[in-house]
């Protein structure tokens, strides 16, 4: 487990400043990881892009996109070194609650079919599957599908 500067979780927005830490946590965590573009593009196109944190520590960061009252997860990423804390959960937590603040009464996800702990992490949080896109990654080894999940806010 890392080392932690104090216990108390501080959600906040992203700004470029943070990237070299956001850049460093998404290449640490994925196979295929989102370029400094893609938050740049984030940042400007005025989704929700957050991160967490402890102290001076960034542990984590994601992006949320809300539109015509809908919410897509597109990014939820917890440092490996702070992982099965509790962390991923709390961050979804609030990411839904800020999906909810901007209007959405749904959110949609994409992940893994190999993902396992967010697999366990989304079910949890009462997300239900929705369907299956084919190849949707890049895996290590060829493509690899997706499940899609939904969660409706409005319960």
């Amino acid at each position: 487990m890392g080392i932690i500067e104090s216990t108390r979780l501080n959600y906040r927005v992203m700004t470029l400043a943070d990237l070299d830490d956001v850049i460093q946590t998404e290449n640490q965590v994925y196979p295929n990881p989102w370029g400094r573009g893609v938050f740049v593009d984030c940042l400007q196109g005025n989704y929700e892009c957050w991160v967490v944190s402890r102290g001076e520590q960034t542990l984590g960061h994601g992006v949320l996109s809300v539109a015509a009252g809908e919410s897509h997860l597109l990014n939820l990423c917890i440092r490996q070194d702070f992982q099965g804390e509790g962390l991923g959960r709390g961050f979804l937590q609030h990411l839904l609650d800020r999906a909810q603040l901007c209007g959405a009464s749904v959110m949609f996800l994409e992940v893994r079919v190999q993902n396992q702990v967010a697999l366990r992490l989304y079910d949890s949080m009462g997300f239900a599957q929705l369907g299956v896109r084919k190849d949707y990654y890049q895996g290590e080894s060829g493509r690899e599908d997706a499940l899609v999940f939904g969660l409706n806010l409005d319960e």
